[in-house]
């Protein structure tokens, strides 16, 4: 089932999302439909918090990033409770764009590797290290489960230059093909 994204200004995006067990309700079934949430809103991620849930999860697929056959051909998986370990390497901007604030891209600079401990779909522990585009996918991911967004990134003229459009969006005066939920209609 696609589920509607949370659109900027609604409180739930602020929120550090809390850690869940192998027992939360419906895991299978969030974790199918936000694939399929994500999928249809042509997204290469989605965070619990954009679905309106405050918890610890995220999803990837960053194989959508990359040309058929090219070296790093990207990821999907599944991260529950993450906590970043590490951030390292050069700092490499990149235009972010996100499905809780559509029709804003912009620069955003973050590390280039990063090493983070999180469980995957089946609850097994992982550690692992990513680079390039899936580690700045799994970063803004991550933001968003820290309370944070891809626009806290930007300098605060650029910020303040984006307010109205924020406004317009929380407002669900947007165009856009996937379903969402506004916070101020």
């Amino acid at each position: 089932m696609v589920l509607p994204i949370v659109a900027y200004g609604d409180p739930v995006l602020r929120k550090v999302g809390e850690e869940i067990t192998k027992d939360y309700p419906q895991l299978d079934k969030l974790l199918t439909d936000m694939y399929e949430t994500m999928e249809r809103s042509k997204g290469v991620g989605l965070a619990a918090p954009q679905v309106n849930k405050a918890i610890r999860l995220f999803i990837i697929d960053s194989t959508r990033m990359y040309d058929e056959g090219e070296k790093n051909e990207g990821l999907s998986e599944v991260f529950i409770n993450a906590r970043m370990i590490q951030e390292l390497g050069k700092v490499w901007p990149y235009e972010e764009g996100c499905l809780s604030i559509p029709g804003i891209r912009d620069e955003v600079h973050r590390p280039e590797k990063i090493r983070i401990e999180y469980y995957d779909r089946k609850f097994k522990k992982q550690e692992k290290e990513f680079t390039g585009l899936t580690a700045r996918v799994i970063q803004h991911e991550y933001d968003h489960i820290e309370g944070k967004l891809f626009i806290d990134h930007l300098k605060p003229l650029r910020r303040s230059l984006l307010k109205g459009r924020l406004e317009k969006i929380s407002k669900g005066k947007v165009d856009v093909d996937y379903k969402m939920k506004f916070p101020k209609v």
